[in-house]
């Protein structure tokens, strides 16, 4: 058994998949004895899980972003989990055929623990002829806060995660609009530097394979049963509201069916970094997935028992 050192950025309900590849022994078959670290929040993510990890599981923004600033850096991302924008729109009132139109003239929450959904959304509000001085933005609160004060009517809208979303419709607010909706977007993959996928290659094709069987299961899968596998990973979480949480999910098509990285999904998410000042420019696909890692994986005979 190789030993393999794997990060988790924080917990999600998103994240299923890796999950999953664990419960379910997906790791072990491929050769690899895991050790999951987790750094409890995407700042802490962003600052050192992989100096701390051999891979971890992230969105591909740290390595665009790197590479757009020096082509040089080494950071490469494989193996695209969830390729689809997992935030929703949740407000108190029902509001039967919402659309982003609607956002002008309400108080927005946007959550300060992960900036992703902010930028995909202030990128398509103008798409839609929304300008942004229009919505009354309340930012540098948590998700959690953002949910409580939708549910004391102090904001009309939150941009919020599961089981969040789930939590305030359980308490009879509404889901609003799910970001999915947008297209293929690049949110979660493994990511590594070069220099460690060269010294743990084998490894690295290892973990993708352990991936693509989750995959599989987690496509072919109902959701109660997703929801059992994953529910030790959230102990705090209600049944009910895990179940419903994941039920969303697999509904909004989140997770792929197989790991390669679209390049529209890239490209969308380039784009709203740029849009959002974070980005200049957009590095490309080939200088930011390392696709033959996931072609080695396909590639390799199935495991019994897979």
């Amino acid at each position: 058994m190789q030993q393999l050192i794997l990060g988790e950025p924080f917990r999600a309900i998103f994240y299923s998949p890796y999950y999953v590849a664990e419960a379910l022994g997906g790791f072990g078959r491929h050769g690899l004895e895991v050790q999951m670290v987790t750094a409890g929040s995407a700042d802490l993510a962003a600052q050192n899980l992989l100096d701390a990890t051999d891979v971890a599981w992230r969105g591909p923004m740290p390595a665009m972003l790197e590479r757009s600033r020096d082509p040089d850096r080494t950071l490469r991302s494989f193996c695209g989990v969830v390729m689809r924008e997992p935030f929703v729109l949740v407000g108190r009132e029902h509001r039967p055929n919402f659309r982003l139109t609607d956002l002008a003239g309400l108080r927005l929450g946007v959550t300060s623990e992960v900036p992703t959904p902010w930028w995909c959304l202030q990128h398509d509000l103008p798409r839609d002829g929304i300008e942004l001085v229009s919505i009354d933005l309340v930012k540098r609160r948590t998700m959690r806060e953002n949910a409580d004060a939708v549910l004391r009517g102090e904001i009309d809208v939150a941009l919020l995660f599961e089981p969040f979303a789930s939590e305030v419709e359980a308490s009879g607010g509404s889901v609003l609009y799910a970001a999915a909706g947008r297209g293929p977007t690049a949110y979660s993959a493994l990511d590594a530097t070069a220099t460690r996928v060269a010294q743990r290659r084998d490894a690295m094709v290892g973990i993708v394979g352990a991936m693509i069987e989750a995959l599989d299961w987690v496509a072919e899968a109902e959701a109660p049963e997703i929801a059992r596998v994953v529910a030790p990973r959230f102990s705090d979480v209600s049944s009910e509201v895990l179940l419903r949480s994941v039920t969303r999910y697999k509904s909004l098509s989140l997770w792929l069916d197989t790991p390669v990285v679209p390049p529209e999904a890239l490209d969308r998410l380039a784009d709203a970094m740029i849009s959002a000042g974070v980005m200049e420019r957009h590095p490309g696909y080939a200088a930011c997935i390392d696709a033959d890692l996931v072609l080695e994986a396909l590639e390799r005979p199935r495991i019994d028992g897979a």
